[in-house]
Parts: structure tokens; sequence; C-alpha cells
């Protein structure tokens, strides 16, 4: 997991979750490492253009819903553009990548949900800057003992707990958080 001071560029946001998807590829074999790359590269361009007018960091809640990625009985179409450009078929990416995936693309946060009812995960997390504070090596990051990066946790609701706080429209289900580090 990232923990960086951002500024809100989108650009660690769209890496984390671009290669959560490279890897159902890599993983799942058929895919060279060449398709792989450029199926990668063509996402985060598609991804780049389709959210630089609904990036807001002051506001990470507005327009997630216009962000997330979604694979269901329908393949999310920037998904599917990407899989063109390497080309595979549709019925390729439903074999490659989970048959039930939401992938919000926040900013100063990624996360996802396998299944309708699974519990929602974090993948990229980092820490918006203070007003005023610019963004150095010294206030990037924070080492732990061992010269490990070390979480700095944002205090501020995210979508996704304000989903479930909020409710939502299929049946209720206690989630689990749980945070993923590459």
């Amino acid at each position: 997991m990232h923990t960086l001071c951002a500024r809100g560029t989108m650009k660690p946001e769209i890496n984390a979750a671009v290669g959560f998807l490279s890897r159902f590829l890599r993983v799942k074999g058929h895919v060279n490492d060449r398709q792989v790359q450029t199926f990668s590269q063509s996402l985060q361009d598609i991804l780049a253009e389709q959210y630089k007018h609904h990036w807001f960091p002051d506001r990470p809640c507005k327009g997630s819903g216009y962000r997330c990625i979604r694979i269901n009985h329908k393949m999310d179409p920037l998904v599917w553009q990407a899989g063109q450009r390497i080309g595979l078929t549709i019925q390729q990416l439903y074999l490659l990548l989970p048959t039930e995936l939401t992938l919000w693309v926040d900013p100063f946060e990624v996360s996802y949900r396998i299944g309708e009812d699974g519990s929602i995960c974090v993948l990229y997390e980092s820490q918006p800057c203070p007003p005023g504070v610019q963004m150095t090596a010294a206030t990037s990051s924070s080492s732990g003992p061992s010269g490990t990066m070390s979480p700095m946790v944002d205090s501020h609701i995210s979508c996704k707990e304000e989903l479930m706080v909020l409710g939502r429209t299929s049946p209720s289900k206690a989630y689990n958080m749980m945070t993923v580090s590459s």
C-alpha cells in the first residue's frame, strides 16, 4: 500500500487500478508479457482521459460512480477497449477477469469488491497534503524502524465507508475491511 502525502494527480490511483486488473491477465495466462504491457499502457491512457474532468481531490466522493469500473453481466467499456487493443475478445476478457468485480478509483484511494456481497478491499491509499504543505521527500512518507513505509491513514470517511453507512440497494451484509499491500 502506498502511503504518500499526495496532491491528487490521479496517476498513482490509475496505476494501482491498472496493475490490479493486469495481474489477472498475467496470472490466468494466455496473454504474453508484451500484451499485458500494452493492455496496461492502453488502460492507463483511457482512464486518464476518461477521468480528467471527473477528478476532485478536494471532494473525493464526487464522481465516484463515474470512475467506478464494473464487470458483471456486462463488461466495463473502458476495460473492453483496452482488451481490444491487444486482440482479446469480450469472451476472453470474461474468462481472464473476475465475473463480478467493482473497482473504485477515487482520489487518495483505490478499492475493490469481488462479488456483489464481497468484502471491500483497499489496493491503494494515500493522504492529501494539508493546505500550504509542499510535497517533499521529507513530508511524503514516514519511515518505520527498518526504513520501511509506515501507513498514514486518512481520517476522513471514504466513499466506500459512506456506502456502508448510508446503506445499499442489495441485501445488507456486514463488511470486513481488509487492506491489501504489494
